[in-house]
């Protein structure tokens, strides 16, 4: 029997169901937290954080979020557009002159953070240092041309996404996402969630798990044609530096200790769901977004099948709204999930901030049940 520990309020036994239902449909370790009302009333862990080393999960274990990242990302830039030192409709080259060549003049912070920029791909061949330094990532982008008029067309900027916006919070703030998280967000909430992991928290880093190949051919032959070379989804993948590698890239010092505000973030399911609650109501007497700014932040910005992905989506300011999170969550939810499962978001109707993180990953055609049954609990609820 799955070792489960933590919290669940009165009513809410549901969702510790679910979440040990969950164990049964591929989790090896994982969290779940919920909070409504500024609150927390489900916070639990269980499985193993490291098969390796039979490191069972706890309360301060950490996991890798992959792009639940950018839920932390794009509340970084909406704290700075509430704050009018950054306006969506600017051109990015207002703030960042070096990116107006290539046809770029006209693209707009909006088009950055609704994922319409048209720039899903970093182009050209890097080392893995030169990937994981900043700089030559976002002089890259900073030369080269969009693929489709932005604007027009909404595609995953998947791995390009914490670059552009990154780039734009460090030359408005002066410092690093990572760090303008950390000091603006993190801290003043109490949260463990870094983008850029310092070393003396390695030790509670839960080891990621790649995902499963299926047994279908069918199935591997689709998946392989969609990430094929050459394509928009392939090449997204790939670039810079093959960083999408399924291998053990993920569990290492170094993609940790960067920051890829797209992809890297490292948090406990109680710090994802924390920030989330804070966007939407008092925690702990903080509160990150206002009212006007979170009805701001979550108007939809574009819509439609996306060209990276192939998949309906919906973008705010950076955030997926509504069924783009999960098909469990209501059209008034906005947020993020990330590869493998991971998930994070805020419901304003309901006063709800949601966090769920893994080290199994799964990643194929079909909905992954671990996170939408996990949603479906909660919303019988709240």
């Amino acid at each position: 029997m799955t070792f489960i520990d933590g919290f669940v309020a009165p009513g809410w036994d549901r969702v510790a169901d679910a979440f040990a239902a969950n164990f049964d449909h591929g989790d090896v370790g994982a969290a779940c937290c919920v909070y409504v009302d500024g609150e927390a009333v489900v916070d639990l862990v269980g499985g193993i954080a490291d098969t390796e080393a039979t490191r069972t999960w706890d309360a301060h274990t950490l996991a890798l979020v992959f792009s639940t990242t950018k839920g932390a990302t794009a509340t970084c830039a909406n704290l700075l557009i509430q704050r009018d030192q950054l306006d969506p409709d600017a051109p990015v080259a207002h703030y960042w002159p070096e990116f107006a060549v290539n046809g770029k003049g006209s693209v707009l912070v909006r088009h950055v953070l609704s994922h319409s920029a048209g720039l899903p791909v970093i182009e050209g061949d890097f080392t893995l240092d030169q990937a994981l330094a900043w700089d030559p990532v976002v002089e890259q982008l900073a030369r080269q041309a969009p693929r489709w008029e932005p604007g027009t067309a909404v595609g995953y900027h998947m791995r390009s996404y914490g670059w552009l916006v990154g780039e734009l919070v460090r030359r408005i703030d002066g410092r690093a996402l990572g760090t303008f998280f950390r000091g603006e967000i993190g801290t003043p909430l109490g949260l463990d969630w870094w983008v850029g992991l310092p070393e003396a928290l390695e030790p509670r880093v839960a080891r990621i798990i790649p995902p499963d190949t299926s047994d279908d051919p069918e199935v591997r032959e689709l998946m392989d044609a969609i990430m094929a070379p050459g394509t928009m989804m392939g090449d997204a993948l790939t670039g810079p530096a093959n960083l999408f590698h399924y291998d053990d890239m993920w569990n290492t010092r170094a993609l940790h200790a960067c920051e890829l505000p797209s992809s890297n973030g490292i948090a406990s399911a109680h710090a994802v769901a924390r920030m989330y609650a804070a966007l939407v109501g008092d925690v702990d007497g903080v509160r990150v977004l206002e009212s006007s700014s979170v009805e701001h932040a979550t108007r939809m910005q574009i819509e439609g099948t996306d060209v990276v992905i192939g998949a309906p989506m919906r973008y705010g300011l950076g955030y997926s709204l509504g069924d783009a999170l999960s098909s469990a969550a209501p059209a008034t939810a906005f947020g993020h999930s990330g590869a493998g499962g991971s998930l994070g978001f805020a419901d304003p109707a309901r006063r709800l901030g949601f966090g769920y993180v893994m080290t199994k990953m799964r990643v194929g055609l079909a909905e992954d049940r671990r996170p939408r049954n996990l949603v479906r609990a909660a919303y019988a609820i709240a």
